[in-house]
């Protein structure tokens, strides 16, 4: 399944053996294919974006639906880089013993590439082979771009935290599911790597009651999407999404629930989609703040707010009297997360993009003309939340010329996170811990929570 529409962050979306099914008798194969050569591949090593590294006549191959260690026929469907080509598995000839039948039989190999669906790219392997893989990608990114060595385990999400969600398969967790409509109204996800709509008999990544009430057999001509939306708090909804842009005010709003603390949001705004997410996240941020080093009273920033989970969780960690900003740019956002914080008195929202909020702080003047906010900022504690792109250079400058003594990252791409994790070393930042979470089984993304200090 596809990951669903954030206005933050970009669209990223049974049981079986362990070992892949037995080897067929080979049926002739076409030595070229209209769209590229076939060849055949040893799968060597996981690479970022849930495909895999192999080699072929001293050319690097990056090949979807592998698992490290197998032998597979491939397909090439991109030669356009000198450096390296894509490629499609198109048979196993040798299965590593993680392989296991796909989970979403539409994904399975045994499928045309064009008509695998799209949005569980490792759900053919392992769910405990998976996080490793995981945290090698994570691993390998902060060695090479942030000049780190780390090896962090990807942890499950406590299974308490996601009742009917399986933790073996890797299914049953997403509460938010879009599904795509092709012109004559047929209803699926699109195809790996592709914007064709495929049908599906199942959405096996959904939690039950949105799998119960898919409607995957009916037909929506003239729609564009059906969402899918199982909120913690009310009914789990279909709702058909047509384009037509909805007035602000008239937006329907829905509540989500985090322990004992309910959040509310627009229906359509950015939650996040594992069950159990929002939760490990909040105590992830909580554990990770060093007591120590957060100072109440200073400027603390939950940069790229939404709606205020983050900040929150501060709060509920540090008591009441927390001052803290939460800055997003999404207006409906910050408009909900003033509602959602309003138990702290020195809690605010304010709509800003966050590289020009602290572009503003930056131009204030410094610690000598006064109790100024750029001041307050030496002291503080800076969680953020950035898109899939990161912070970026300029963000990360902005915040080491600020100086605040501590930085909690939530990142949901390890190779930006990496990225950042570099350029703040470089300005005097220090990467003291990183814990790493599956929030997506059977994809290929990770979320990581990372906590810096200033270096003395």
């Amino acid at each position: 399944m596809a990951e669903p529409r954030r206005p933050r962050r970009p669209e990223a979306r049974r049981r079986g053996a362990t070992r892949g099914p037995a080897r067929k008798a080979p049926a002739p194969r076409p030595q070229e294919a209209a769209d590229g050569p076939v060849i055949e591949l040893e799968v060597e090593r996981v690479a970022h974006g849930g495909v895999f590294v192999a080699h072929h006549e001293g050319r690097v191959v990056f090949v979807a639906d592998a698992v490290p260690g197998e032998r597979v026929v491939a397909r090439v469907t991109d030669r356009q880089h000198d450096r390296y080509w894509r490629a499609e598995t198109l048979e196993v000839l040798r299965a590593s013993p993680d392989r296991r039948p796909h989970v979403w039989p539409e994904a399975s190999v045994d499928r045309p590439p064009g008509q695998r669906a799209g949005g569980a790219e490792l759900g053919h392997i392992r769910t405990e082979r998976q996080r490793d893989l995981k945290a090698e990608v994570l691993r390998d990114a902060l060695a090479r771009m942030g000049g780190v060595e780390v090896d962090t385990p990807v942890r499950p999400v406590d299974a308490s935290l996601a009742p009917g969600a399986s933790l073996e398969l890797g299914t049953g967790w997403r509460t938010r599911v879009r599904l795509h409509v092709a012109d004559d109204g047929t209803v699926g996800p699109y195809a790996a790597r592709s914007h064709t709509v495929v049908p599906v008999a199942s959405v096996p990544l959904a939690v039950p009651e949105l799998a119960a009430i898919a409607p995957l057999a009916e037909r929506f001509p003239g729609a564009r999407a059906i969402d899918l939306l199982a909120p913690s708090v009310g009914d789990p909804e279909v709702v058909v999404v047509t384009g037509e842009r909805m007035p602000r005010a008239a937006r329907p709003r829905i509540e989500e629930r985090v322990g004992d603390r309910r959040f509310r949001l627009d229906r359509d705004g950015f939650w996040q989609v594992h069950r159990g997410a929002a939760a490990t996240l909040t105590r992830a941020v909580q554990e990770l703040v060093d007591p120590d080093l957060f100072d109440p009273r200073a400027a603390n920033l939950d940069l790229y707010g939404g709606v205020g989970l983050l900040a929150a969780a501060i709060g509920d960690r540090f008591g009441d009297a927390v001052r803290i900003t939460s800055v997003e740019s999404d207006v409906r956002a910050t408009e909900h997360a003033g509602a959602n914080l309003a138990d702290w008195v020195g809690a605010r929202a304010v709509t800003a993009r966050v590289d020009r909020f602290l572009d503003d702080l930056a131009a204030e003047p410094g610690a000598g003309g006064g109790p100024t906010e750029r001041a307050r900022l030496r002291g503080a504690t800076v969680v953020l939340d950035p898109p899939r792109s990161g912070a970026g250079r300029h963000v990360v400058d902005r915040l080491a010329e600020l100086g605040p003594r501590q930085l909690v990252y939530v990142a949901c791409d390890p190779v930006a996170l990496a990225r950042d994790v570099g350029l703040l070393g470089e300005r005097g930042y220090e990467l003291v811990e990183v814990r790493a979470f599956d929030l997506f089984p059977n994809t290929h993304h990770v979320e990581a929570v990372a906590r810096l200090t200033a270096i003395v």
